[in-house]
């Protein structure tokens, strides 16, 4: 979370835009006020989770699926469905980006009316003059967080392939190596989810290494991130490296 507000801070003077990559920022200068008023809808990838707006991600998957950070395959088909907005994200931007809430919704309300079109409920007209609510009233409206992760899936994985034995074939890519588990779950866990995906034969072996510590099937995923440590930490994820071997004769 520290990049991400880092990014926040250093891009508020752009209107909270996030890019990741060139791709995405082709067309910056021409944007007109319809793509404005969508330009701070954090929209995280739930494949990867690289955040971008939802403008541009929307436009990036017009002619590819695949994340424009990271190059992993959101959806075969259908990357639209991969996508969500991030109601607490976009709450950090608009609380540390001065007057840019205001702003937003002043747009949005333009271009509903512009259009002769309802404005949305959600979408508050802009006030002339200050109105003061009562203390329970501000209460209740709070914007709410539409997506709650569970407090028991409290460890990020990224698991990362080093390669296979030679001798071990027809095996599938993994091709979600980010996951949210629980710390209680262990390195057996983390095998038995590499070999479903991967569709491995009883034959191959799966070893997991953290840094340069060969894991036990038995020990918890908590157990790991306090042995090793912030050094096995990347991005706030526990970096798992994983080979396909065969066993011993």
């Amino acid at each position: 979370m520290d990049g991400t507000v880092d990014r926040v801070v250093e891009e508020g003077s752009t209107r909270g835009f996030f890019r990741t990559d060139a791709s995405l920022s082709g067309g910056d200068e021409s944007r007109d006020t319809d793509h404005s008023q969508r330009t701070h809808e954090q929209h995280p990838d739930d494949e990867c989770l690289h955040t971008f707006c939802k403008s541009c991600i929307v436009k990036h998957f017009f002619y590819s699926n695949r994340c424009p950070n990271c190059s992993i395959v959101v959806h075969q088909t259908q990357p639209m469905y991969s996508i969500r907005p991030d109601r607490q994200l976009q709450d950090i931007v608009f609380k540390m980006v001065p007057y840019l809430e205001e702003d937003e919704r002043s747009r949005i309300y333009a271009f509903y009316k512009r259009r002769g079109l309802d404005v949305p409920k959600p979408v508050a007209s802009p006030a002339t003059y200050p109105v003061k609510l009562p203390q329970r009233q501000k209460k209740d409206m709070l914007p709410q967080s539409v997506f709650t992760i569970p407090s028991e899936l409290d460890v990020s994985l990224m698991l990362e392939f080093v390669g296979a034995e030679e001798g071990i074939e027809n095996y599938k890519p993994l091709e979600r190596k980010y996951v949210r588990v629980s710390g209680e779950a262990t390195v057996r866990h983390v095998e038995l989810f590499i070999r479903r995906k991967m569709e491995l034969s009883q034959n191959c072996k799966v070893d997991v290494v953290c840094g340069d510590h060969l894991l036990e099937q038995c020990q918890s995923l908590r157990e790991v991130c306090n042995t090793m440590g912030k050094n096995a930490l990347q991005d706030g994820m526990l970096v798992l490296h994983f080979g396909l071997v065969l066993p011993a004769q």
